[in-house]
């Protein structure tokens, strides 16, 4: 309850759309993907280390990996037939020959599968994302803005207080 509370405060906050939207995007990619491979320590290095948001990161990492429950034995069909692909055989020997190759995992049906699933949505997910961050701070969060209760709300001092206690 407390992630969706911090995914709400974020879509309310002034972070930019962009940063939502990487941030919903990333996690799709954790999410969709099995979780303790190279692709999502080097994926979660970025967000730790760029101005991504972390709380929509977590709700999406959250949200694909029930999706991708449901989408498995999809992405392994998907994975097997990139992997048994006669004309890229060398090079799959190639990579799995690579100092990386192994650490990567991507000779599992699974991890190739699920990697190509969510490199696919990725652009996907992030410009629907970040329509949808707009759309609901111009549409959603200025009609709720008009109710005269919330003004009340917010020119309370107890508001205020709030405020300068979250920084």
């Amino acid at each position: 309850m407390q992630l969706l509370l911090k995914f709400l405060k974020a879509l309310n906050s002034e972070a930019g759309p962009w940063q939502i939207a990487f941030g919903i995007a990333l996690g799709a990619i954790v999410g969709l993907t099995p979780f303790f491979r190279l692709h999502n320590v080097i994926i979660i290095f970025f967000v730790l280390v760029l101005r991504i948001n972390i709380s929509s990161f977590i709700a999406s990492f959250l949200l694909f990996s029930g999706f991708a429950y449901l989408l498995d034995t999809t992405m392994v069909a998907i994975g097997e037939q990139v992997l048994t692909a006669a004309n890229l055989q060398a090079m799959w020997t190639a990579l799995y020959n690579s100092p990386l190759g192994p650490i990567s995992q991507f000779n599992h049906t699974l991890t190739m599968g699920s990697v190509l699933v969510s490199l696919i949505a990725f652009p996907v997910i992030l410009f629907a994302s970040r329509v949808g961050v707009v759309l609901y701070r111009n549409r959603v969060l200025a009609w709720v803005n008009r109710f005269q209760l919330v003004r009340v709300l917010k020119a309370s001092k107890i508001y205020h207080m709030y405020q300068k206690l979250e920084g």
